[in-house]
């Protein structure tokens, strides 16, 4: 049997389903599982009369493939990788590459780089946004590492890779983690609408006492908007229109409200603290998390800490798609992309990664989760001004953020009064508020710093350092 083109290491979901789209783009496949029981299974169902082999060990899995030999490992990160390039090194060739196509913590992927570059092998950390369907079907994927390195996959992955008008969802994203790091902050941007969605549910729910095919509808009519249509709107409609096939009640409902995650949510806010960007929404969203495990303790505070009655606010009609709440969820939504954009400049410029923010918010056009027509918009703006400080300021967003920041008060306002958390609406306005603000209150901050430990200041009328003694 001749050589294969490709080798995949993992035979979860996702990587079943990427060497199918592999093999379905004319790439010949050998694929490994570390229980062969795993393989035999793949290949007898799935894999049946398709180009694909098995390899019962890693000797016999690299032997099957052309040089040189492009490897994905889709399985969990952390020490498992390292297991596995430990595992096949003495099997490899100079020029031979390895992608990692899970969630890997980029400074993590940095090292390996550096590592297996050192020994002249390739390493490529790619991120992959889509789910089992977009793995499939087509991706988003974000490579990092050496340009050399992207070369000899690029013929695979432009194929395998969702395609949208302006080209495939995928692009050489820059040196060593940034792959890895590009996906992060696309995770990060993940949690920030899923929560916005959800905090748009529950007002629509508590305050408009709506069913779910209500909503439903509500999410219908914002999903054919320029600035709400999106992969994510799309789904939440779906979600809310689901009945419980034992009842034929709203499934939603009988979902215990406690939201899992993988720790990419956790990274994106930590790198941000790190680099000194700001990213409330998205942090919030983390928090929304968080406070949702928590669910033994909020039972048991429910009944000890009582907050406003709820009471009915102005969420609009239906008919015009509840305009205040969906001038709360545009906002947020486009805060939450803001933030992620602004991070990965700031990253861009402090690990040397020359990130192109317009091609990625192209390849996060198709496949991936966070895929939305607002994305054109992110695009034409990184285009039109390459030094963009941040997205909210491009004249598009501006008009946006001007004509709905009221709506946005609105609702914050109301569902204060009425006791409900929507911590990612309460933090995007903050997060504008304080941005649209020329004079902050932190010079009282700086006052209190040099008070109580000699911090200095520097001041509005003269240039310099300051110290007073502030105590007698």
């Amino acid at each position: 049997m001749s050589k294969a083109h490709f080798g995949l290491i993992g035979l979860g979901v996702m990587g079943e389903n990427l060497v199918l789209n592999a093999e379905r783009n004319g790439f010949s496949s050998v694929v490994y599982n570390r229980t062969y029981a795993k393989t035999e299974e793949f290949l007898k169902g799935r894999g049946a009369d398709k180009a694909i082999q098995g390899a019962k060990d890693l000797q016999d899995f690299v032997d099957k493939l052309e040089r040189p030999r492009r490897i994905l490992m889709m399985i969990k990160a952390g020490s498992a990788i390292d297991a596995v390039i430990e595992q096949i090194s003495p099997y490899l060739q100079e020029g031979d590459l390895l992608i990692d196509g899970g969630n890997s913590e980029f400074r993590d992927t940095e090292r390996r780089v550096a590592e297996l570059e050192s020994k002249s092998f390739g390493y490529i950390g790619m991120g992959v946004s889509g789910g089992a369907k977009g793995a499939l079907e087509g991706p988003s994927m974000m490579p990092g590492g050496t340009k050399t390195s992207y070369e000899a996959i690029e013929s695979l992955v432009c194929k395998m890779a969702a395609q949208v008008e302006d080209g495939p969802c995928v692009t050489y994203i820059g040196p060593g983690g940034s792959g890895h790091f590009v996906k992060t902050v696309h995770n990060g941007i993940e949690y920030g609408i899923e929560q916005i969605l959800a905090e748009a549910y529950d007002l629509m729910k508590r305050v408009g006492g709506m069913t779910g095919t209500q909503m439903a509808d509500v999410f219908a009519h914002w999903n054919a908007t320029e600035e709400l249509t999106s992969y994510l709107v799309e789904i939440t409609e779906v979600c809310l229109r689901t009945k419980d096939p034992d009842d034929g009640s709203d499934l939603v409902e009988k979902i215990l409200d406690k939201a899992g995650q993988k720790g990419t949510g956790l990274w994106t806010v930590v790198s941000a603290l790190e680099l000194g960007a700001s990213v409330p929404t998205i942090y919030a969203s983390l928090n929304g998390r968080v406070m949702s495990s928590m669910k033994p303790q909020r039972i048991a505070a429910e009944q000890i800490l009582h907050g406003s009655a709820i009471r009915p606010f102005d969420l609009g009609s239906s008919a015009d798609g509840m305009a205040p709440l969906m001038d709360a969820v545009v906002l947020s939504c486009m805060a939450s992309y803001a933030q992620g954009m602004e991070l990965l400049r700031i990253a861009s410029a402090e690990y040397n990664y020359n990130l192109h923010l317009p091609s990625i918010a192209q390849i996060w056009k198709g496949g991936c989760i966070i895929r939305s027509r607002l994305l054109q918009r992110i695009q034409d703006a990184f285009n039109a001004d390459p030094q963009l400080s941040n997205l909210l300021i491009d004249p598009w967003f501006a008009e946006q953020v001007n004509r709905r920041l009221p709506g946005l008060a609105k609702v914050v306002a109301g569902a204060a009064e009425a006791g409900i958390p929507v911590p990612c609406f309460s933090s995007t306005l903050d997060y504008i508020n304080s941005y649209r603000t020329a004079r902050l209150p932190q010079n009282l901050v700086q006052a209190m710093r040099d008070c109580f430990g000699s911090h200095t200041y520097q001041r509005v009328d003269k240039e310099g350092t300051f110290h007073t003694e502030w105590l007698d």
